[in-house]
């Protein structure tokens, strides 16, 4: 029959069979019974998940995907052990037990698609998947590698998610790049227990995008086997073609709660009757008369339970693996720890430039994006004229929506690519929390098998003549909280250079400070230390040694502490961190043991900053050999104020940090 498109329809049977039976297995038996802590059932969606699954079999073709995909899992590669071992949260799934059931990723499986981490944040799935679709441009365009052509990236959600900032991020990208994307939109009428209406004005998102430009709406029923194959078609080869970014919105019913311990009283009862009516199982065997589906009933049912059978003799994950794959292993890159002296002295701004470009020129997969970095060169300057260098296809400016930039680099990174993000300020990067949040625990979530190496740029803190609320954020001990980010917050040029190319060069996501400060001023200038310097995370500065005080700083605070020591050479031990995640413990409690006495001093705030992190441990580790009580210097609980005189008083001034120092000298 021409209206079923060649496609092989009893897989198509059988897989809506298993998912299914799946769901039921778990509603009915091991969620009750607590073997499956935490059930999401996708009966009513699961047609129009597996018609598009099948047609995504380009080897670049990737997916990002939401907590009511397993169907599409399924029709993936996923298998019916690994389901059932997801859910009963198993070692062997996909997570290894580190991440609700339905929580998914997937490597390619006999040439299928890479289905990239999802997360349990709803609307976080679209930006990543704006990422790869630029990576698939990217590969074609500037690397010129053929084999990426036709290849499309696909977003999946319900139409709950479009409501979400992630989702009008990513359909910014999509319609301003003319990206190969398809947005993949289920429409159950219900996220959660609040009706489309609240979600979108007039409940239908395909009618209010219809005068978005660059963007081809479609529409259908998603439960209707006819339609839905026909849509899911043409809204694939669309993408495929290279004409641009789709939007295909199918309708499909949600036959069971939001998770099986929710009853729907929240709905009708003719609502629920016209779900049950809309079921796309038996609308299939409508449509499909001919096939034995007594004897398949029975194949698939018997799969489930031997599949069943089978995982519950599965071990439970080993505890002693709770803490691995945060990062990636120890490089085994060679560091370059001797720079070169000789050469004038640059800014730590044109340290940054001259690293990225000198990488940009090694790597072709790196890229660099943000707001105003291409033909302005960026608002600190950071990357002039490196768009007439490198071409727009490598440095490119982007919307004014730090969630896309960063969840775009997050699929740019799992798609291969080094992608530099820039944000223009540390206060600006809040919107981008969630991306981030995901992007750090990618690692672990997938038990090592995916990881998002992106290095975010963000200039910090206080500049020479002024400060506010907004641009003068340092908040490092925030971004030291959030699992699997590399920290960097360098005093200097020269340090600069080294911590950007290990970060380039590594496997782990940073977050690159570079202070406003000490952007184009004397006291952070050194010579370039070549283009193969590199140095180690977690390795401080001893900036000076001394005998009776410990000082603990970075970033803009070290210049005060050298000048604040003064007079006091041999006796104050300067350590510059350097390095937030991972801090020089070893190195800090070495000193602390050789004076007895210890300062912090840092810019964030003091309650919360990392400085308590430093003290904590020391207390704990170094206790005894403390000569003195620890003592920490940092910005009261305010903000960073407009006014100089205000922002001067607010932050510790040298002044301040010799009075403190003199005081733990006598102490």
């Amino acid at each position: 029959m021409t209206k079923r498109l060649s496609l092989d329809w009893t897989r198509v049977a059988r897989l809506l069979l298993t998912s299914r039976l799946l769901d039921e297995l778990e509603e009915r038996e091991l969620a009750p019974t607590g073997k499956v802590p935490y059930q999401f059932s996708a009966k009513g969606h699961e047609l129009s998940q597996i018609l598009l699954a099948l047609q995504l079999n380009h080897p670049h073709d990737a997916a990002t995907v939401y907590y009511r995909s397993r169907p599409f899992m399924l029709a993936s590669g996923l298998t019916v052990q690994e389901a059932l071992a997801a859910g009963m949260s198993k070692s062997g799934s996909p997570s290894e037990g580190r991440d609700v059931g339905v929580v998914f990723s997937m490597r390619p499986r006999n040439n299928g698609i890479t289905v990239l981490p999802s997360s349990g944040d709803v609307g976080a799935q679209y930006t990543p998947a704006a990422g790869w679709a630029q990576t698939i441009q990217y590969h074609k365009e500037v690397l010129n590698e053929k084999e990426w052509d036709k290849a499309i990236a696909v977003a999946h959600g319900g139409e709950g998610s479009t409501a979400a900032n992630g989702f009008w991020a990513a359909l910014n990208i999509a319609t301003t790049r003319n990206i190969p994307m398809l947005f993949f939109i289920e429409d159950n009428t219900f996220a959660i227990s609040v009706r489309s209406q609240l979600q979108t004005p007039g409940a239908d998102i395909s009618a209010n995008l219809r005068g978005f430009k660059n963007i081809h709406i479609m529409d259908g029923d998603g439960s209707d086997p006819e339609d839905a194959s026909q849509k899911i078609s043409e809204a694939v080869a669309y993408v495929r073609a290279g004409r641009g970014t789709c939007l295909l919105h199918l309708r499909v019913p949600r036959i069971s709660g939001h998770t099986f311990i929710d009853d729907q009283s929240y709905k009708t009862e003719n609502e629920k009757h016209e779900d049950v009516k809309r079921d796309p199982l038996t609308r299939l065997k409508k449509f499909l008369p001919d096939l034995d589906w007594a004897t398949l009933e029975r194949e698939t049912s018997s799969a489930v339970r031997a599949a069943l059978d089978e995982v519950a003799s599965w071990p439970d994950p080993d505890p002693a693996t709770v803490t691995q794959h945060v990062f990636a292993p120890d490089s085994t890159a060679t560091f370059q720890v001797a720079p070169q002296t000789e050469g004038a002295r640059i800014n730590l701004i044109d340290a940054v430039r001259r690293t990225l470009e000198s990488e940009m020129t090694r790597d072709p997969r790196v890229v660099v994006f943000g707001e105003d970095v291409g033909a302005k060169g960026g608002v600190h300057g950071a990357t002039a004229h490196m768009q007439e260098k490198f071409g727009e296809g490598r440095v490119f400016d982007t919307s004014l929506s730090e969630d896309g930039i960063i969840g775009s680099a997050v699929g740019m990174a799992v798609a291969g690519l080094r992608p530099v993000p820039e944000i223009q300020f540390r206060k600006y990067a809040d919107p981008a929390t969630e991306q981030i949040n995901d992007m750090g625990t990618m690692r672990w979530r997938t038990a090592g098998k995916f990881s998002a190496p992106v290095v975010i740029r963000i200039p910090v803190g206080f500049a020479k003549k002024i400060g506010d609320p907004w641009h003068s954020v340092t908040g490092e001990a925030i971004y030291a909280h959030t699992i699997g980010l590399k920290l960097a917050f360098p005093s200097n040029a020269e340090d600069a250079v080294g911590l950007f190319r290990t970060a380039l060069r590594g496997e782990d996501p940073v977050i690159f400070f570079e202070h406003r400060i000490l952007l184009d001023t004397a006291m952070a200038r050194r010579p370039y230390p070549g283009d193969e310097y590199m140095l180690p995370f977690g390795q401080a500065s001893l900036v000076a040694e001394g005998d009776s005080l410990t000082v603990v700083t970075w970033g803009a605070m070290t210049q005060r502490v050298v000048e604040a020591a003064l007079g006091h050479e041999g006796r104050v031990e300067i350590l510059d961190l350097r390095t937030i995640v991972p801090w020089d413990k070893p190195r800090v409690l070495e000193s602390v043991r050789k004076t007895g006495k210890c300062l912090i001093v840092h810019e964030d705030g003091i309650t919360g900053g990392f400085g308590a992190e430093i003290a904590a441990t020391l207390a704990e580790e170094s206790f005894t050999d403390l000569d003195a009580p620890l003592a920490r210097m940092a910005v009261p609980d305010i903000p960073i104020p407009y006014n100089i005189g205000l922002m001067n008083a607010a932050l510790p001034q040298a002044a301040d940090i010799a009075r403190k120092i003199q005081t733990l000298l006598d102490y």
